[in-house]
């Protein structure tokens, strides 16, 4: 039988967490779905030193206090899967891999996770020597020579976070400039660990005896290959939304985020989306956080307009 609540958040990052707390403190009988640990993102990020309220924390220890925020609130946290949602009048039929909820009102909250390269041997040594995660993996290279792929934001942060334990970090960028905010750049420029190598198309992950041993690029200026030693790689070269479950719903543009107005209505009456999931520049815990409350409170003006609150 499935379960009847006031709204469903699917995903327990910074917005799905938020999205509970000002859901469960206007009363409305709340879930919050994950098809793995809350915190999301963050639970891969190094030291946040740009959420309001604290000098510095580690993601981890920041999306524990977020969850205890939302069980003091009163929302409900379960694992699952979801598989689809189901359109039924007013009502929205979320479907897990365990699970049928029944709810007015869903929140979408699913994020977006690290785009692959797509090239040669990234598959084959993903887990024995490619990583996404520097926060996860720094540790089994330490004192070794090891690779960041990318120029944005995280791509910097996580190579930061690398010099903590490799020998050296060395930045394999397309392009001849960072894309990283300013302040993060002048933290690389200035670490002595951090090496770069400019206008590199990368082309194979290549290795022996099923262990990474360096990074095949291409200098695009020069057309000439070379192969940049290292027994880590660690790949940060975009994002891709997750909303394979939501995609029949009709709410995805072509690139397939869920585009919102300014209080996170999608075009799905009673489904609104928060976070990283959306299309937008700025991907931080701050502005999912600051859209998780919004969704949660539209939930609940939502319900309240239409006359389901119980």
């Amino acid at each position: 039988m499935a379960k009847e609540v006031d709204v469903v958040i699917i995903g327990a990052g910074p917005a799905g967490m938020a999205a509970a707390v000002y859901a469960a403190r206007a009363n409305l009988k709340t879930v919050l779905l994950d098809r793995g640990i809350y915190g999301g993102q963050m639970n891969n990020t190094a030291g946040i030193d740009n959420y309001p309220g604290f000098v510095e924390i580690q993601g981890p220890e920041l999306g524990e206090k977020m969850y205890q925020t939302v069980q003091n609130a009163g929302a409900s946290y379960e694992y699952g899967d979801v598989q689809a949602i189901k359109l039924d009048g007013k009502y929205k039929h979320v479907i897990t891999d365990s699970e049928e909820y029944v709810a007015p009102a869903v929140i979408i909250t699913t994020g977006a996770e690290h785009k692959h390269l797509g090239v040669t041997g990234e598959d084959e040594y993903s887990g024995h020597g490619v990583s996404y995660c520097a926060v996860c993996d720094a540790a089994f290279f330490r004192d070794e020579d090891v690779a960041v792929i990318g120029g944005g934001d995280s791509a910097v942060q996580e190579g930061l976070y690398l010099t903590r334990s490799a020998k050296t970090v060395t930045i394999i960028h397309r392009r001849d400039q960072l894309r990283a905010k300013p302040e993060l750049q002048e933290k690389a420029f200035a670490n002595d660990k951090i090496n770069f190598v400019w206008n590199a198309q990368t082309e194979e992950i290549v290795g022996e005896d099923g262990k990474v041993t360096g990074v095949r690029y291409k200098d695009k200026v020069t057309g000439e290959e070379k192969v940049l030693p290292a027994k880590g790689v660690f790949i940060y070269v975009g994002l891709l939304p997750v909303t394979n479950a939501v995609k029949d719903l009709g709410i995805l543009d072509e690139n397939g985020w869920i585009p919102t107005d300014e209080n996170m209505h999608t075009k799905q009456e009673g489904i609104f989306a928060a976070g990283d999931v959306r299309p937008k520049d700025l991907r931080q815990v701050s502005t999912a956080v600051g859209e998780g409350s919004t969704a949660g409170q539209e939930a609940y003006n939502y319900l309240q307009s239409q006359g389901l609150l119980k």
